[in-house]
């Protein structure tokens, strides 16, 4: 897949940020969208938004792909609908910021729900599909975190790690089938990741979603197995982990994140942790 206009691409977690970049950036070059999110009124907009800028075709499905039957739904509906998938992007996540035990247990389940078993589920129900026509592609959004464990992003980092391998494994696995699989690895962009805590990023020190967004679908028609959208210093920190120590690069990691406080860091209105 080489070119993106004509083709049928499905984007989860499209009600905003990245999501959002992605949709607008694939119409832009020519796609049919399927839109997913959670939100039913945000997703109208960007589909509404999207069909009047782009004049896209743009279906939209609202699901909750962290509860259990969450994608089966969404594969019914979509097979309702006669729709076959060309391109998925796996785009939706979430992760709990902050100390491990300063969230509710629920907050890391949810992470690993929508990171791991939402994103594999519909790897298996799509890419099968795509297998059997001998066509398709899948993107996969890991993160920079995915090389390293961070602490105080404990869940998350450890949710983009499984990403990075499971998609390297299928990568390999669909050579020759005429399906490619690409993880994308973003850096701090500018979203809601961090939306109701207290944790922040400077605007100085994030890419701006539209740019991760085009990057990541210029990498993926050059036949990219990881893709790296953001900044170049920030893959050259991957580099660096996979050489040194897992010991010295989680201490390292962690005291950056010390740094930016996020060791401090809680959801607002919930107590503020200790400091450890």
């Amino acid at each position: 897949m080489t070119r993106y206009s004509g083709i049928t691409a499905l984007v989860t977690g499209a009600s905003k940020g990245l999501g959002e970049a992605y949709a607008r950036e694939l119409a832009r070059r020519g796609a049919r969208l399927v839109l997913v999110a959670r939100s039913g009124d945000a997703l109208r907009r960007v589909a509404d938004s999207v069909r009047e800028e782009y004049g896209a075709e743009v279906t939209t499905e609202v699901a909750d792909l962290a509860a259990p039957d969450g994608v089966s739904r969404l594969v019914a509906a979509l097979d309702r609908r006669d729709i076959a998938i060309d391109l998925l992007v796996n785009n939706a996540g979430a992760g709990a910021v902050g100390p491990f035990l300063g969230s509710p247990q629920n907050r890391h389940i949810d992470s690993v729900e929508l990171n791991i078993v939402a994103l594999t589920r519909l790897s298996h129900a799509l890419g099968g599909k795509m297998v059997a026509r001998s066509s398709g592609g899948i993107i996969n959004v890991a993160s920079t975190a995915a090389f390293q464990a961070m602490p105080y992003l404990a869940t998350y980092a450890a949710t983009k790690a499984y990403v990075l391998s499971f998609t390297e494994a299928l990568a390999e696995e669909f050579r020759g089938s005429g399906v490619r699989v690409m993880a994308a690895h973003p850096g701090p962009t500018t979203t809601s990741f961090f939306e109701g805590t207290t944790a922040a990023l400077k605007p100085a020190f994030t890419d701006r979603p539209e740019t991760v967004a085009a990057r990541t679908l210029d990498a993926f028609a050059e036949g990219a197995v990881n893709a790296y959208p953001g900044r170049t210093g920030l893959r050259a920190i991957t580099w660096a982990t996979r050489i040194l120590p897992r010991t010295t690069t989680t201490r390292v990691s962690g005291r950056l994140n010390r740094a930016l406080g996020l060791d401090r860091a809680h959801d607002i209105g919930a107590p503020v942790p200790e400091p450890s």
